[in-house]
């Protein structure tokens, strides 16, 4: 019984001492997120062969998802409508901007 207590005051120190990492405010307006802290760097991965004209390979990113980044690999897909271009994710000044298709 005392090894499970001290086990448990053990964790709950060590989580005193955690990086806290949340969700400040959110503005979809201009389509950003004020983040405690910058993502991690991209995962360079191989690009797979395209599947066929007309298809834009989006790269990989990390987007905010429940207080911390979760990495969404990169994939093909068609753009939603004629000479629509990719606008990548970045963080910058604090903020998060969500990838976006563009005119």
């Amino acid at each position: 019984m005392k090894t499970k207590l001290l086990a448990l005051v053990f964790l709950a120190a060590g989580s005193v001492f955690a990086d806290p990492r949340f969700f400040a405010s959110a503005g979809y307006g201009d389509g950003y997120v004020v983040f405690g802290t910058a993502p991690p760097p991209v995962v360079e991965r191989y690009v797979p062969r395209c599947p066929g004209p007309g298809y834009v390979w989006i790269g990989g990113y990390y987007y905010p998802r429940g207080g911390r980044y979760s990495y969404r690999d990169g994939y093909w897909v068609r753009p939603p409508h004629p000479r629509a271009y990719w606008v990548a994710p970045r963080w910058e000044r604090g903020r998060y901007y969500h990838g976006h298709w563009r005119r």
